[in-house]
């Protein structure tokens, strides 16, 4: 991790400053949306505003453009300085209703109206620019005050609801930034650097008036307040929105809908909020989502992230959280995201009768089960993939041990406390690994996110080497005799540091130890599979392979599996490694299949009409894909071992 942020990067590449930018007036005279092409009303068209119920404390402040038609205004009030586009067209407000552009039944105070425009039935609009062809109806309330930053600079408590760790956002800011601020130090270079960046961003985006987007669509709201809303966003029945940016294009529209209540937030590209969501003090970042009452408070949601019926308090979650039911999230550090949080889990026991000042810090893809109890603090970092099982209760706690699986005692063992649950490191990849090749098919298809790079792998340098660290600690455990009736042996945290506050068998160590072991060999000898394609040296029979693995590595990755083969697998032939790469997809092929056949067997086994109902596993799209795979696999490499 480093200190280093570019500030004038940041600045360069923000779209919002661009865009304020192309907003500002050539001179105090000009209109931002038309420029000099504007010019007062004629006595003609007074006269028809009038006639048509309109009024204004001032007509001599009314501009407007070229093609200008009065008819198109009625029952109006202006104060102050407008300025109106041309109002022609018509918009399509549902499937076969289409609706003139035009002002009627509304309050205008010093705003600027682009062509096109319907505004209709809206009590009070004040200090805004209204870009073209957007649609404003039925709305109560809508004012901008001069000094509006539009939720930018809002503090959120991210990690720690005491305030430890807060940022003050910004509208484009994305998870690894706020990750990195929230682990700086108070005085630390970072968040001087950061301190700079925020206060020349907010000083390019004083826009000085309110903001609503070319094409966007507001329609059945109450009240909005210092709101910069971008191109093509839609608006439909929102509560309130006060002090918040939401950016939208035509590509990306946001969307906030039906009760939704935003609040010193900042919402971007393809986001959405309806069905009563609650998001205050929070950022949600590219293609996230929270509905169904879900509320979300000083939080940031990360790319395709979703929250739904539950609560997300002071957390940074990473891309593809999936939290689609009543539960809760609070003082949570997980930028790697990619993981679950079940019906019911309290992942928020983070003061017990003291101050709410302690925190988790979650691995990639952990799923907290349905009903799971974790009390604080807790680090699972350096657990990926890891499972707490349903209705389990967890101690304040270290564990790293990746791909592990966490269970309640399945029985009642002298000398351990009972509080005290099972661990069973690897148990993901041992018996579940359809869920790791799903997740990782389901992630690359979902993912809508243009500005963040998700990794959608399981198996990458990062993770691998939690993997060599965890086998490591287990291969170095004291030798033990046995300590239960029957010979069983039980490791605890004082034995194999890691395991925190569980328990493990001697059994699961080796079974671990086994299965972590084929897992960097399969990594490795992809890794060799790949950069083979990527060379095309089965496409000219390559005359001598083996100086692939002595060559220098082209890239950090391939430099990282060519160190893992060589420790994995050394002094082995390329072709003696292609003939292991095919054994192991082989056996990693079977693997998937059998977690999914054993769903589907103990499905038939509960409900009768299961297989007529269920995808079964032969027909399953990524059993299938991965079979696919396995037969490619064996005839490029039988061509090149022959060859």
């Amino acid at each position: 991790m480093t200190d280093r942020l570019d500030i004038q990067q940041v600045l360069d590449q923000s779209e919002l400053i661009r865009l304020v930018r192309a907003l500002q007036p050539q001179h105090p005279h000009s209109s931002r949306l038309f420029g000099d092409n504007i010019k007062p009303l004629s006595a003609e068209q007074i006269a028809r505003l009038r006639t048509q119920g309109c009024d204004a404390s001032n007509w001599s402040n009314i501009y407007v453009t070229e093609g200008f038609d009065a008819r198109t205004v009625s029952e109006t009030h202006f104060e102050g300085r407008c300025v109106l586009g041309a109002l022609s067209e018509t918009h399509r407000l549902a499937s076969g209703v289409r609706f003139p552009s035009g002002i009627h039944n509304a309050t205008l105070i010093e705003c600027e109206v682009g062509n096109n425009v319907l505004i209709r039935d809206v009590s009070l609009l004040a200090n805004y620019l209204i870009g073209d062809g957007a649609v404003l109806c039925g709305v109560n309330e809508m004012i901008a005050a001069a000094n509006a930053t539009f939720g930018n600079g809002t503090e959120i408590a991210l990690g720690i609801e005491t305030g430890e760790r807060a940022i003050h956002a910004y509208a484009e800011i994305d998870v690894s930034l706020a990750d990195r601020l929230a682990r700086a130090l108070p005085d630390s270079d970072l968040r001087h650097t950061y301190d700079e960046l925020l206060r020349r961003y907010l000083e390019a985006i004083a826009l000085r008036k309110g903001y609503v987007g070319p094409g966007a669509s507001i329609r059945v709201c109450r009240r909005l307040s210092d709101v910069f809303i971008g191109e093509a966003a839609v608006i439909e029945g929102a509560t309130a929105i006060v002090n918040a940016t939401i950016l939208s294009n035509r590509e990306e529209p946001a969307r906030i809908g039906d009760g939704a209540l935003i609040r010193n937030s900042l919402i971007q590209w393809g986001c959405e909020v309806t069905t009563g969501a609650i998001v205050e003090s929070s950022v949600l970042t590219e293609h996230s989502h929270v509905e169904r009452h879900g509320k979300v408070t000083h939080s940031l949601l990360g790319p395709n992230t979703g929250v739904g019926e539950g609560e997300v308090t002071s957390a940074l979650l990473g891309p593809f959280v999936g939290f689609h039911h009543q539960s809760l999230l609070i003082a949570a550090l997980w930028p790697e995201g990619k993981g679950n949080v079940g019906y019911g889990a309290n992942v928020g026991s983070n003061h017990t009768s003291k101050a709410p000042d302690q925190e988790i810090w979650p691995g990639e893809g952990m799923f907290f089960g349905l009903g799971v109890n974790i009390k604080f603090p807790s680090n699972f970092e350096r657990s990926a993939y890891t499972i707490i099982a349903t209705g389990v209760t967890t101690l304040p706690q270290r564990v790293e041990f990746p791909f592990s699986l966490i269970n309640a005692p399945s029985q009642t063992i002298e000398g351990v406390s009972p509080a005290y649950n099972e661990i069973i490191p690897a148990w993901v990849l041992s018996d579940n690994a359809y869920a790791l090749a799903r997740n990782e098919a389901k992630f690359r298809d979902r993912n809508r996110a243009r500005r963040t790079r998700v990794a959608f792998e399981v198996f990458r340098p990062e993770t691998v080497d939690l993997i060599k660290e965890a086998r490591r600690r287990l291969q170095n455990a004291p030798q033990k005799s046995a300590v239960q009736p029957g010979g069983r042996i039980l490791y605890f945290e004082k034995d194999i540091p890691g395991l925190g506050k569980n328990y493990m068998f001697e059994a699961s160590r080796i079974e671990a130890v086994e299965t972590y072991s084929f897992y960097l060999r399969f990594y490795a000898l992809r890794g060799l599979y790949r950069r083979l394609i990527a060379s095309e040296i089965g496409d000219i029979q390559f005359s001598d392979p083996e100086t692939i693995l002595t060559q220098p590595a082209e890239t950090v990755e391939w430099a990282h599996q060519l160190q893992t083969l060589n420790e994995e697998l050394p002094n082995r032939s390329v072709r003696d490694l292609l003939g292991l790469w095919v054994e192991h997809h082989q056996k990693y092929a079977e693997s998937v299949r059998l977690s999914k056949a054993r769903d589907d067997e103990r499905g038939s086994r509960i409900i009768p009409d299961y297989g007529a109902m269920h995808t079964r596993v032969d027909d399953d799209k990524i059993v299938r894909r991965i079979a696919a795979d396995q037969e490619e696999i064996k005839t490029r490499v039988e061509t090149w071992r022959n060859g």
